[in-house]
């Protein structure tokens, strides 16, 4: 779609909604041959810039509360991409850690984000892209 309709009203929320549903749908589309969601790709994505968090840390990296992120490490372990190990300091708390099976396509996941990226900044100029990303930060990290 070039442009809106005119009688579309210069609304931010719906904005912002239809620019989310873009891109959650252009990377949902890309992860699926490796059965996975957005948020468990974010989820291991995390766990490799953060590996052995537990899931309250991990929350707090990811900026997700705990309730949303603890069915999606189960679905994570259950499913192999994961492992939760026990803290050898705190035996009622686990350590999350990506598994053989999700290092082994690490980077090749990791591309699958970075592609789809640029696919979706493709028509930007380097510096829409820079004031996109801080506008986007500026949104979301203020109260």
């Amino acid at each position: 779609m070039e442009s809106l309709p005119n009688n579309v009203p210069d609304c931010t929320f719906f904005f912002l909604a239809k620019a989310h549903q873009k891109a959650h749908g252009l990377l949902k589309k890309k992860l699926i041959p490796y059965g996975l969601t957005n948020m468990q790709h974010l989820i291991l994505e995390g766990l490799w810039y953060q590996e052995g968090a537990t899931a309250a840390e991990l929350s707090k990296l990811l900026i997700l509360d705990k309730a949303t992120l603890s069915g999606i490490i189960d679905r994570l372990d259950d499913a192999g991409w994961i492992e939760k190990r026990l803290d050898k300091n705190d035996k009622r708390s686990f350590r999350l850690y990506p598994s053989n099976k999700a290092n082994d396509i690490k980077n090749e996941l990791i591309d699958v984000r970075r592609k789809g990226n640029d696919q979706l900044l493709t028509d930007f100029t380097i510096e829409e892209k820079i004031i996109f990303k801080r506008l986007l930060r500026s949104l979301f990290l203020t109260d």
